[in-house]
C-alpha cells in the first residue's frame, strides 16, 4: 500500500494500526500525553519538525504555536533537519547582517564572474536561492562573456556545465577560502567601495587571521593546488562584478560555519555586497514572524549555546540540539529523560545521522503522535497519526522561500479540491496540541480562542521589536484590524505590513489578502537592487559586523586541520534532481530510471580497492556499516566516495508501497552522530572518514 493515510490511525494489539474517528485520536492522544505531562512536565516532551512544514502554509505558520508554547511550558529543545542541513548559513545571517533568515544572494542576471562551492543548482532548483530556471541563468553568466566556476568534490551536473570544475577534498572549503582571502590580500586586491566603507566593521580582523594559511600550506590538505588558488583569486580581482555563493555542501561539513563565513566575508573584501551583480539582499512582499529575533534571544546581539543537551553536553543553537541528540535523550535513562515526542511532517528515521539508534529509541517511548500523512519508517513507531490534508485541499502561500528570490513576489493560492468540512487542518491539530501541553485535556482545547491567542502574542511581540514593520504600533488596534482567522489571517497580516502592503489601514491601495486574491497568477512586484544595507542590517552597531569570538575562535581548529593527515577514503552525501528528500520517493514517476542509490567512486579508488562497477562494496564508517550497490565514474575527485541521503526505505510497519520497491541504503546508519561543526552544532554528513571493501557475490 503507497496511499496517503486520510483517516487518524491509533497503535492497537500486537503493533497494528486501526483507523479511529477524530474524538477518538484526540482522546487517545490525551490518555498518552497527559500522564507524561503530569508526572515528568514539558521536559520530558519534544517536537520534531520534518522539512515539508516549510512547503505547507498551515504547518509554517503553526508550527511556533506548539513550539514556543510547549518552550514556555519547559520543553527545553527541539529538533528539525536545519542541524543536517542550512543551520550554518542561519549562525552567520544572524551575527553578519543581524537576522537568521537574511542574507544576500548572488545577483545572477548581472555578474560576470561567479564561485559556487557545495551547490548543485542543477538538483536543488536553488537552494536559499529562489529564481525560475536557475540552469538557465546560469548558462546566461557565460554567454555573456562570464566565468562560472564550481567547487565541489563531485562533477555535478551543474559543474559539468560551468566554466571550470575545482574539486575540493570535503571539509577543506574554509582552508581554500582563506587562501584565496589572503592572495586577495597579498596582491593588494581588496576592494573598499564607497557604499561599504562605514557600514563593516572587523574586515581587517579577519584579513590578519588569513596570514597563516596561503595557498602553498593548504594545497596538500585542499587537494586545490597552489597555483588554482592563486588564479581563483586572479579571476575574482580582475572581474567587474564577482560573487561567491555556497550551499548545503559547504554547510555541512567539519568547519561548516567557517566556510559559510568566509564566503560572505570575500563577497565584502570583493566590494560585492549590496553591489548590483554582486550579494544582494532580495525584498520579500510577506513579512513573516519568523523574520523577528526571537523572544528568548534578549539583550544585543545573538547568543548560542545557552544551555546543552543532557546526555552530550551539546550546545544549543536557535533553540535545537544536533538532531542525533534525539535518540540518546530518549534511550539514556534518568532525570530529564524525553519521554514523549510530536513529530510534525518529519522523518528523523531516515534522515538523521546515527539512525539505527534513533530506529531503536523511538519504542521506547510513552507517548509518540505524528502529524504526517504518511505511515513511513518514522511514524510506523507513533501511538496515534493524525494526517493532514493534501496539497489541493489547502491553500498555500510562500513566505520564506521569496525571502531569498531574484523578484519580490507575493501569490495566494486556494484549495482546488474542497476539504472534507469534517477534517481538522493541519493548523488546528497543532493548535490543539499546543493547547493540551499547557494543561488543557487535548479534546476541550478550543481552538478558535488558542487561533486568538496566538495571533495576538505575535502582534504583540512585534509590536515591542524594533526589527519588524509593527514596531511602536498598538496590538489591540492592530489585532482588531484584521478579520478571520487560520494561516489566512497571517498572512493577511504578513502582506499588509509588508513593504507593499496597506500598512493596516495607514497606507490606502496597499496590498492586502484580499487583493492579492485578485490576481490568481501572482504579482511581481520589484527586482533586485542594491543600497538597502541601511534598511536590512538588524546588527547591534547597524553595520556588518565580520568578526566574533565564536568564529575566531574556532580558527584554531581549522589551523589544526591543515596538518591531520587524511589517509582513506572521505564519505560525502549527493542529491538527485527526482530525489531531493526521503519524502519524494513515494512518488511513482519520480522513481522511474536507474537505481539511483548507488556509492560513486573514482575509477582509481576501484581499482585499489578491486571494486567494479554495479558490484556491492561495504562502506565502514566509526558508526557501521552498510552494503550499497557500486558505481564507477570520474565525476568523483580521487579519495572522495558518495552516496544519497533520503534512502532506507522497505522497514516493516510501513506504507510506502512506491518506496518500498525501491529501498535504498541510508546512509545516516554510517554517518557518525559525534561529529559535529562545533559552532553551529551541525552534523557532518559531508567529509566522514570511511572504508570500503568489496562483497563477495
Amino acid at each position: 500500500m503507497e496511499h496517503r493515510i486520510t483517516c487518524p490511525l491509533c497503535e492497537a494489539m500486537c503493533g497494528l494500526r486501526v483507523t479511529v474517528s477524530w474524538d477518538d485520536a484526540f482522546a487517545e492522544a490525551e490518555r498518552l500525553l497527559r500522564p507524561v505531562l503530569d508526572r515528568h512536565g514539558a521536559e520530558a516532551l519534544a517536537v520534531y519538525l520534518g522539512n515539508p512544514v516549510a512547503h505547507n502554509v498551515g504547518l509554517a505558520t503553526y508550527v511556533g504555536a506548539l513550539v514556543g508554547l510547549a518552550g514556555a511550558a519547559g520543553m527545553r529543545a527541539y529538533y528539525t533537519p536545519g542541524t543536517v542541513d542550512q543551520w550554518p548559513l542561519n549562525v552567520v545571517s544572524a551575527l553578519l547582517f543581524g537576522g537568521m533568515w537574511n542574507a544576500p544572494i548572488p545577483d545572477l542576471d548581472r555578474t560576470d564572474h561567479l564561485i559556487m562551492l557545495g551547490a548543485n543548482p542543477s538538483a536543488s532548483q536553488g537552494s536559499m536561492l529562489s529564481t525560475p530556471d536557475i540552469m538557465g541563468r546560469l548558462a546566461a553568466i557565460r554567454e555573456r562573456g562570464g566565468t562560472v566556476v564550481v567547487v565541489d568534490p563531485r562533477r555535478t551536473q551543474t559543474a559539468r556545465r560551468a566554466t571550470e570544475w575545482v574539486p575540493v577534498r570535503p571539509g577543506t572549503d574554509a582552508l581554500l577560502l582563506f587562501a584565496i582571502l589572503h592572495t586577495l590580500a597579498e596582491r593588494g586586491d581588496i576592494r573598499y567601495p564607497e557604499h561599504l566603507r562605514h557600514m563593516v566593521d572587523g574586515l581587517d580582523d579577519v584579513i590578519a587571521l588569513a596570514a597563516q594559511f596561503p595557498p602553498d600550506r593548504v594545497a596538500p590538505t585542499t587537494g586545490v593546488p597552489a597555483e588554482t588558488i592563486r588564479r581563483l583569486a586572479a579571476g575574482l580581482a580582475d572581474a567587474q562584478n564577482p560573487v561567491l555563493y555556497s550551499r548545503i555542501g559547504s554547510c555541512t561539513q567539519e568547519f561548516g560555519t567557517l566556510a559559510t563565513w568566509l564566503v560572505f566575508v570575500l563577497n565584502v573584501a570583493l566590494g560585492a555586497v549590496d553591489r548590483p551583480g554582486g550579494a544582494l539582499f532580495p525584498k520579500a512582499a510577506v513579512w513573516s514572524p519568523m523574520f523577528m529575533k526571537p523572544p528568548d534571544q534578549d539583550g544585543p546581539g545573538w547568543r548560542f549555546g545557552r544551555f546543552h543537551s543532557r546526555v552530550r553536553g551539546a550546545a544549543e543553537v536557535f533553540g535545537q540540539f544536533p538532531v542525533s541528540c534525539l535518540a540518546e535523550e530518549i534511550d539514556t535513562p534518568g532525570d530529564g529523560r524525553l519521554r514523549a515526542l510530536i513529530t510534525v511532517a518529519g522523518n528523523p528515521a531516515v534522515s538523521s545521522p546515527g539512525a539505527r539508534r534513533l530506529q531503536a529509541a523511538l519504542p521506547g517511548l510513552d507517548a509518540m503522535i505524528s502529524i504526517d500523512n504518511w505511515l513511513n519508517e518514522t511514524t510506523r513507531h507513533a501511538h496515534v497519526i493524525l494526517p493532514g490534508l493534501s496539497p489541493l485541499e489547502r491553500p498555500h502561500c510562500d513566505d520564506l522561500y521569496w525571502m531569498y528570490s531574484t523578484a519580490s513576489c507575493v501569490k495566494w493560492s486556494d484549495p482546488v479540491l474542497p476539504p472534507d468540512p469534517d477534517r481538522p487542518s493541519e493548523w488546528e491539530i497543532l493548535l490543539r496540541l499546543a493547547g493540551a501541553v499547557l494543561g488543557t485535556p487535548l479534546p476541550e482545547v478550543d481552538v478558535g480562542a488558542m487561533d486568538d491567542l496566538y495571533t495576538q502574542g505575535i502582534v504583540f511581540a512585534a509590536s515591542q521589536s524594533r526589527d519588524t514593520p509593527l514596531w511602536g504600533r498598538e496590538p489591540a488596534e492592530v489585532f482588531a484590524a484584521l478579520e478571520g482567522g487560520g494561516p489566512e489571517r497571517l498572512i493577511d497580516l504578513g502582506i499588509r505590513v509588508g513593504p507593499w502592503g496597506d500598512d493596516i489601514g495607514r497606507r490606502p491601495g496597499g496590498l492586502t489578502l484580499e487583493a492579492v486574491r485578485a490576481h490568481p497568477d501572482g504579482l511581481r512586484l520589484g527586482e533586485l537592487e542594491g543600497g538597502r544595507l541601511a534598511e536590512v542590517l538588524t546588527t547591534p552597531s547597524g553595520r556588518i559586523e565580520l568578526t566574533h569570538p565564536m568564529l575566531a575562535d574556532d580558527v584554531a581548529r581549522l589551523a589544526d586541520r591543515v596538518d591531520r593527515r587524511a589517509d582513506g577514503l572521505l564519505l560525502t552525501s549527493r542529491r538527485h534532481l527526482r530525489s531531493n528528500n526521503s519524502w519524494l520517493h513515494n512518488v511513482a514517476a519520480l522513481m522511474r530510471g536507474r537505481d539511483r542509490c548507488t556509492l560513486l567512486i573514482n575509477p582509481v579508488d576501484a581499482a585499489r580497492h578491486g571494486i567494479s562497477d554495479g558490484a556491492v562494496a561495504e562502506v565502514c564508517t566509526a558508526e557501521g556499516a552498510v552494503r550499497v550497490p557500486v558505481e564507477v565514474s570520474d565525476e568523483m575527485m580521487p579519495g572522495v566516495v558518495s552516496m544519497p541521503h533520503g534512502w532506507g526505505h522497505g522497514l516493516d510497519g510501513t506504507r510506502l508501497g512506491v518506496a518500498n520497491a525501491h529501498p535504498g541504503v541510508n546512509a545516516n546508519l554510517v554517518n557518525p552522530p559525534e561529529l559535529i561543526d562545533v559552532p553551529s552544532s551541525t552534523q557532518v554528513v559531508n567529509g566522514v572518514p570511511c572504508q570500503i571493501r568489496p562483497v563477495d557475490s
